[in-house]
């Protein structure tokens, strides 16, 4: 399930730091915290699962929408203007959580930024989202980046794959699967029943996480449309809890797209 927070902001602040997806995602671990102090602290420490080996998150959410804002790249920082600014969070939980997921974020007030620069906001409304009719062949664009990590023993820190790395579309498909069968009850899914066709040309991005402390770390995905044919339930999977590695840190999440290519599915 999706929801859409429209957000007012409180102070006359206009300066955002340009890695901010860190700090939405600690807030709403803050926000689950307050409504449930033990689920949200084990979806913050080992996410969600039934395996000890590979536990994931099961929220996303996508970039913030301000407009237009000035850019000041030497300092890292948004300078933003608009006063229309909205969020949307997803969720991989059933339908009928939808009003308590609702509830737990209508006029919360809270600091986005770092200990120096930020924005005070306050959530003025909480829209539910409609979900897209589902079917077993999609095609999607991506707003934040899919990241498809590899690491060797030798390897000190991750590879952040790119599309045309041999290993990516094995890998994200692996990931796809893992987290299908780790989060669900009704029977596990399979690689060859899924099929990952990415015809359009992808740009690299990403952002810093935990900035300013000692367990910084900048991580790179991908931005493209893809077409992905797999079972309907894992169409609505990547739909409440991202594509990607780290979704619950804002990467991976996805809109539907306007074409739909065949080539390679057959």
């Amino acid at each position: 399930m999706r929801i859409k927070l429209t957000l007012n902001r409180t102070t006359k602040q206009r300066m955002l730091p340009m890695d901010y997806q860190y700090y939405i995602s600690a807030w709403i671990y803050k926000v689950l915290f307050q409504a449930d102090k033990n689920f949200a602290q084990f979806l913050h420490e080992k996410g969600y699962g039934q395996s000890d080996t590979k536990l994931y998150k099961l929220f996303c959410f996508s970039r913030l929408n301000f407009g237009k804002p000035k850019l000041w790249k030497e300092k890292k920082l948004f300078e933003i203007a608009s006063h229309d600014i909205s969020l949307q969070i997803s969720f991989d939980v059933t339908e009928a959580a939808t009003n308590f997921i609702k509830g737990l974020f209508i006029s919360q007030e809270f600091y986005l930024g770092d200990k120096f620069i930020g924005l005070d906001f306050q959530v003025a409304g909480v829209e539910a989202l409609p979900e897209p009719n589902f079917s077993e062949s999609m095609t999607f664009r991506l707003q934040t980046p899919w990241v498809v990590s590899y690491k060797t023993e030798e390897d000190k820190h991750p590879q952040y794959l790119s599309p045309k790395d041999d290993l990516f579309t094995s890998l994200a498909i692996k990931h796809l699967v893992e987290k299908y069968n780790n989060t669900r009850n009704t029977g596990n899914i399979h690689t060859d029943q899924i099929r990952l066709v990415i015809p359009t040309p992808f740009k690299r991005a990403g952002f810093v996480l935990k900035p300013g402390t000692t367990e910084e770390s900048r991580v790179v995905g991908n931005l493209f449309d893809f077409n992905l044919n797999a079972p309907v339930e894992v169409h609505r999977m990547i739909w409440g809890a991202g594509v990607s590695e780290k979704s619950s840190s804002g990467f991976g999440w996805v809109e539907p797209g306007a074409t739909v290519f065949n080539r390679g599915l057959k």
